[in-house]
């Protein structure tokens, strides 16, 4: 999810909280909760700091330890420690309990989209992204919004209000998962180019019955497209080079945290008369005809680098971010 809606899940979780009798007959009690499901719902996005140390950094380790197992309890424990330093006779079993459903919810949802995470370490690293729900949902967002309005104009009573609410968030998830699955298993039925071996990945938009597709061939490509009203359009298709320098290029840390990140990288070789420019693409990533995530390297003819950048950028800002002294 996206910081927005993360907040406004740790104001709606705050109000389902008053389903707890200790939390409903405090006011104090429940001003504590308020705080550390909101600070519990943003507390695994604090490693958005790495940006700090460089966006491949970043891009290796966003969603990494700060989103795995032993980080909820970590999350849990540092919220709960600070909220009892600063409130007197607090509940804190409670208290705890609600912190570590706000930093458990926030993980959870955010296996549902394209970005994933790593929720499963220490046991695995691999990258958990079950592309079914958008990183901003519209129905999810407004539902809350229209929830807590509710319940801060004092028209709905929160321990009725907010159970309503997350059954429906729940049947909403169980729905678009379905749907997910039931789609994705029939696209090869609906397009007529398919052939054994196609690979196809669904991928959501803000939009409910739109969907992205990608569909990876065996002989390294890639189509892109889009199911929608029932029917695919293909709209690109990214052939991905076979070159020395792509194998060269994968020795470099800024290209092995993007491969580390994504397994839809695709290379494109460019050759220049001081050398390569190399170009991993994530093709879950189109936007206006371009496709914005990317790592790239320049190297000169002994494949040794020149420069690089990782990280989302348009075509004009890359060109100004990298420049090779052709002199």
């Amino acid at each position: 999810m996206d910081t927005g809606t993360h907040l406004v899940v740790g104001l709606g979780l705050a109000g389902l909280a008053y389903v707890d009798p200790v939390v409903a007959a405090n006011p104090s009690v429940a001003t504590a909760v308020l705080i550390g499901t909101v600070a519990g719902s943003q507390a695994p996005d604090l490693d958005t700091l790495l940006r700090f140390k460089g966006n491949a950094v970043y891009i290796k380790n966003h969603r990494g330890l700060s989103h795995s197992i032993p980080a909820l309890f970590i999350w849990t424990a540092l919220i709960s420690g600070l909220l009892w330093l600063f409130f007197d006779g607090l509940p804190m079993a409670h208290v705890t309990m609600w912190v570590f459903i706000a930093v458990a919810f926030h993980v959870f949802t955010d296996l549902f989209n394209t970005y994933g995470t790593q929720a499963l370490r220490p046991f695995s690293d691999r990258w958990v992204s079950w592309n079914i729900i958008h990183i901003f949902d519209p129905v999810i967002f407004l539902s809350h919004i229209l929830a807590i309005f509710l319940w801060a104009l004092q028209l709905a009573r929160p321990e009725v209000l907010f159970p309503l609410l997350y059954v429906f968030i729940a049947v909403y998830y169980i729905w678009r998962s379905w749907v997910h699955h039931d789609l994705e298993s029939r696209l090869y039925k609906k397009d007529a180019s398919y052939k054994p071996g196609d690979r196809y990945t669904l991928i959501p938009t803000v939009h409910l019955h739109h969907w992205q597709i990608i569909k990876q061939g065996t002989d390294g490509w890639f189509t892109l497209g889009e199911y929608k009203n029932g029917t695919i359009k293909w709209i690109d298709r990214v052939t991905c080079d076979n070159h020395p320098a792509v194998d060269a290029s994968k020795s470099h840390p800024n290209i092995a945290s993007f491969l580390y990140f994504t397994s839809f990288a695709c290379a494109e070789v460019r050759e220049h008369p001081w050398g390569y420019e190399v170009r991993w693409m994530d093709v879950r990533y189109r936007h206006r005809k371009q496709y914005p995530f990317v790592a790239v390297l320049m190297m000169d003819t002994k494949f040794r680098t020149l420069d690089s950048y990782v990280g989302w950028v348009s075509e004009s800002r890359l060109e100004k971010k990298l420049r090779v002294d052709l002199y």
